[in-house]
């Protein structure tokens, strides 16, 4: 199932406060990459903040797995979490 998980910056934090997990934070999305979980992360390019494409068996499961990111650990950002289905509209040019 393809998940779509869109950062939420939460209120209050300050950019300084990101800086000593960044590398981890590279260095955990790199692994969740490599394994196939992430297939696709972004930056939006207004307010820099990530969505990432996974590949998950469940929604909890996508929530599991991002908690798993040092700046998640840290409740410096969080995730808005939407299952992704296929698009059927094609089916009306057929009808």
């Amino acid at each position: 199932m393809k998940i779509l998980a869109i950062e939420k910056e939460i209120e209050g934090i300050q950019e300084k406060q990101f800086e000593p997990y960044l590398k981890d934070e590279a260095k955990r999305v790199w692994e969740l990459v490599q394994s196939g979980v992430i297939r696709e992360i972004y930056f939006t390019k207004d307010d820099n903040c990530a969505v990432i494409i996974l590949e998950c068996h469940s929604e909890a499961e996508a929530g599991s797995i991002l908690n798993t990111l040092p700046l998640v650990k840290e409740k410096l950002i969080c995730f808005n979490i939407k299952p992704l289905i296929p698009y059927d509209g094609f089916a009306r040019l057929f009808k």
